[in-house]
C-alpha cells in the first residue's frame, strides 16, 4: 500500500518504512508527525481520494542540506554577488498508513546495541601514573641552561 502525502508544498509518494527528508517541521511535533493526504492506494494501479485516510510518521533527524550557491552579475555594471544556502530539512520515517479500516504499519526497527567499551585493568594506569610524573623531571634536567658562548674581543685598528 502506497500513499501520496502533501507536506512544505510538495507532494511525496510514500509507503511504511519509507524514510522521506521534507521541509524543516518545527520542534513542537513531540516526534510523531501526521500528514495530509492526497490520494491513496491499496492495490497497484487503484487511486482513490480517501477522507478517513491518515498517515504517520516519526522524526528520525534534522539537517541541513548541501551548499547551493547563488550568483547574481549584471555585466558591464562592475556588480557582483555571491551567496551560499543550506535548507533545513527533517527526516521522517514513515510508521503508519491507515485507510477504509485498514491499517499498515512499518516493520520495527532492530535496535542498535552500544559497543562494548574496552575497560582497562588498574594495574597498568598506576604506572602510567608514575610515568607521567617522572617525565616533567626528566624535562626540568634536559632544560637546563646552555653555557653561552665566548666572544672573541673586537680587534683594535
Amino acid at each position: 500500500m502506497y500513499a501520496v502525502i502533501r507536506a512544505g508544498g510538495k507532494q511525496y509518494r510514500v509507503a511504511p518504512g519509507d524514510v522521506i527528508q521534507v521541509e524543516k517541521l518545527g520542534d513542537g511535533t513531540g516526534g510523531q508527525v501526521e500528514f495530509p493526504v492526497v490520494a491513496v492506494s491499496s492495490a497497484e494501479g487503484q487511486v482513490a481520494k480517501e477522507s478517513g485516510a491518515r498517515v504517520v510518521g516519526q522524526v528520525v533527524e534534522h539537517g541541513r542540506g548541501p551548499k547551493l550557491l547563488v550568483f547574481h552579475y549584471k555585466r558591464k555594471k562592475q556588480y557582483k554577488k555571491l551567496r551560499g544556502h543550506r535548507q533545513g530539512y527533517t527526516a521522517v520515517r514513515i510508521i503508519e498508513i491507515a485507510s477504509g479500516g485498514q491499517s499498515f504499519k512499518a516493520p520495527e526497527l532492530p535496535k542498535k546495541e552500544a559497543k562494548p567499551r574496552k575497560v582497562q585493568e588498574a594495574e597498568p594506569e598506576a604506572p602510567a601514573a608514575e610515568a607521567k610524573a617522572a617525565k616533567p623531571e626528566a624535562k626540568k634536567k634536559a632544560a637546563a641552561p646552555k653555557k653561552a658562548a665566548k666572544k672573541t674581543p673586537a680587534k683594535k685598528k
